[in-house]
């Protein structure tokens, strides 16, 4: 009895959460549905009314939105740039520092935890000033290179790889293995749940970020979708249909991703080792 109203609890409090998680989303896409005339009245409001329903807000998105399918454009070359890359590089460092006993090595860990706990703000003028030198200021690379290497990521396939068995890496030694093809050939395969965690997390990382992006890019037509959204805004006028249809279309490429990666991406987070 008992173990059947913790179960019923538990599924209560899931599902509460569920709710309380999706709700913002339903009410951000079927506003995006609705009228300007009732946004500007009613607001974000739930009453739904088929009849008031409709298309005009992603036809002006495509037929006179400006520059979002640009500022689209812009946000879907970072991600599938930076967060492949960000995962090679940040599980290869993860990785060297988790199997390599080198001088150094719990130095180099302490600094990627110090960097954990420093806020990007205080970063932020000094990458200014080193892309700025760099002659990269509104380019791709210079708002993808300062972020190639996670900090968080690194820290995550450390400790993934900590739960890996050394005899795996030695076997494969003793086979005559080379260091490349036992990362690439025989460790990421093994570190696939973690990769599918970080991808969906680096995604979201990418496709969100805002500071940075606000910074690096100085014309409109090179904005990422989070700054051309904002760039809508302004004391003078504030188009609010393009505003919300516009971001009820930046949640479909994270959806897509952790619809291909979400069964990696739970495994990911809840396993802490691997049992042989």
């Amino acid at each position: 009895m008992g173990r059947t109203v913790a179960r019923f609890f538990s599924y209560l409090f899931v599902i509460s959460a569920a709710i309380i998680a999706i709700f913002p989303i339903f009410a951000l896409i079927l506003a995006s549905f609705k009228p300007m005339t009732e946004l500007l009245q009613y607001g974000l409001n739930l009453k739904l009314q088929p009849d008031k329903l409709t298309l005009d807000n992603y036809i002006s998105i495509f037929t006179g939105g400006g520059n979002y399918l640009l500022w689209y454009k812009n946000s879907l070359i970072v991600l599938l740039i930076a967060t492949p890359i960000s995962l090679l590089l940040s599980s290869m460092v993860g990785y060297g520092i988790a199997i390599y006993q080198f001088k150094g090595r719990n130095l180099i860990f302490l600094l990627v935890i110090l960097i954990l706990v420093i806020p990007i703000e205080i970063l932020l003028l000094p990458l200014y000033r080193l892309i700025s030198r760099m002659k990269l200021m509104n380019t791709y690379a210079g708002l993808i290179l300062p972020f190639l290497v996670s900090p968080f990521a690194v820290f995550f396939f450390r400790q993934y790889v900590v739960g890996i068995p050394d005899s795996l890496v030695d076997a494969a030694r003793i086979d005559g293995c080379t260091e490349y093809r036992i990362f690439f050939q025989i460790m990421s395969p093994v570190m696939l749940p973690a990769y599918g965690a970080m991808a969906v997390l680096l995604a979201m990382n990418n496709w969100n970020s805002f500071i940075w992006p606000l910074i690096v890019m100085q014309s409109n037509a090179r904005f990422t979708l989070p700054v051309g959204i904002v760039s809508l805004n302004s004391p003078y006028s504030t188009n609010y249909k393009l505003m919300i249809s516009g971001s009820a279309l930046t949640v479909i490429p994270i959806i897509i991703i952790f619809f291909f990666f979400q069964k990696y991406f739970i495994a990911g987070l809840t396993s802490g080792s691997i049992k042989g």
